[in-house]
C-alpha cells in the first residue's frame, strides 16, 4: 500500500488572513477565494486526464482547527486508502484521531507526529 501520494494542502495561522492573502496576490500572484484560500490545480502524473489540486490557506490566528496542538501550521497529505493507512498507523502506535469527516470532495482525519504536530490526511473522493 502506498501511504502518501502528495500534498493536499498547506494551512497556517495568520494575524490577518485577508491582508496576508492580498499580499500574496499582489506580490506573488496567488489568487485566493476568501476563507478557502488558493487552489493550485495540476494533473496526475500516472493519469494526466485526472486533475488534482493543492490547497493553500491562511487561517485566523485563533483558529481551533489545529487543536489539540498549538503549532501555527498543518500539512494535509493526500492518501489513496485512508482506512488501510489508519489501521497500519494504529498498529504502529501512531496517535490517530477517532474522528473522520466525509465531504463531497473526500474524507479527512488527523494524526499527531512524533513532535506533536497535527497532520491532516485526506482521501480525495473517487470519481
Amino acid at each position: 500500500m502506498k501511504r502518501v501520494t502528495g500534498i493536499g494542502g498547506i494551512f497556517f495561522k495568520s494575524k490577518d488572513p485577508k491582508a496576508l492573502q492580498e499580499w500574496y496576490r499582489k506580490h506573488l500572484g496567488i489568487e485566493s477565494a476568501d476563507e478557502e484560500g488558493a487552489t493550485f490545480k495540476w494533473r496526475e502524473h500516472d493519469d494526466p486526464s485526472k486533475e488534482g489540486w493543492t490547497q493553500w490557506t491562511p487561517f485566523p490566528h485563533d483558529t481551533e482547527y489545529f487543536e489539540p496542538t498549538k503549532v501555527p501550521f498543518m500539512i494535509n497529505y493526500r492518501v489513496d486508502d485512508l482506512d488501510g493507512l489508519l489501521a497500519a498507523l494504529r498498529e504502529e502506535g501512531v496517535a490517530v484521531s477517532d474522528k473522520i469527516e466525509s465531504h463531497d470532495y473526500g474524507r479527512f482525519t488527523w494524526i499527531t507526529d512524533l513532535e506533536g504536530n497535527r497532520v491532516e490526511l485526506w482521501e480525495p473522493a473517487k470519481e
